[in-house]
């Protein structure tokens, strides 16, 4: 359960990330609203990750998942750049995530 906690607290860092970009800056009323309201759901859901989990660890992959799935995102949603050295990159990071799963860190 407690991974399930972390992973869903790195899709609400991937909200709050891709939210800032909508918000403009936090100057848009709604977007704004909506990425302050991800941001505490994420840092709320991984401190409770955290009581069980290793701070490195949950942190780590906190950061891993939203790290991937903005980077995702940005690619589809704003055109940024896809090279095979960000995406060999952002596998690296997902290999070390699925690392940290299975080093028995929990």
């Amino acid at each position: 359960m407690n991974w399930f906690i972390l992973i869903t607290a790195g899709l609400f860092e991937i909200v709050w990330a891709i939210g800032l970009k909508y918000s403009d800056g936090l100057s848009k009323f709604w977007p704004s609203v909506v990425t302050l309201a991800a941001m505490l759901v994420s840092v709320v859901l991984l401190g409770w990750a955290m009581k069980t989990l290793p701070v490195g660890t949950a942190y780590a992959v906190w950061v891993g998942v939203g790290a991937i799935g903005t980077a995702i995102f940005g690619i589809v949603l704003f055109n940024e750049a896809a090279s095979l050295a960000r995406i060999l990159s952002l596998l690296l990071i997902l290999l070390g995530i699925i690392g940290l799963k299975l080093s028995g860190a929990e």
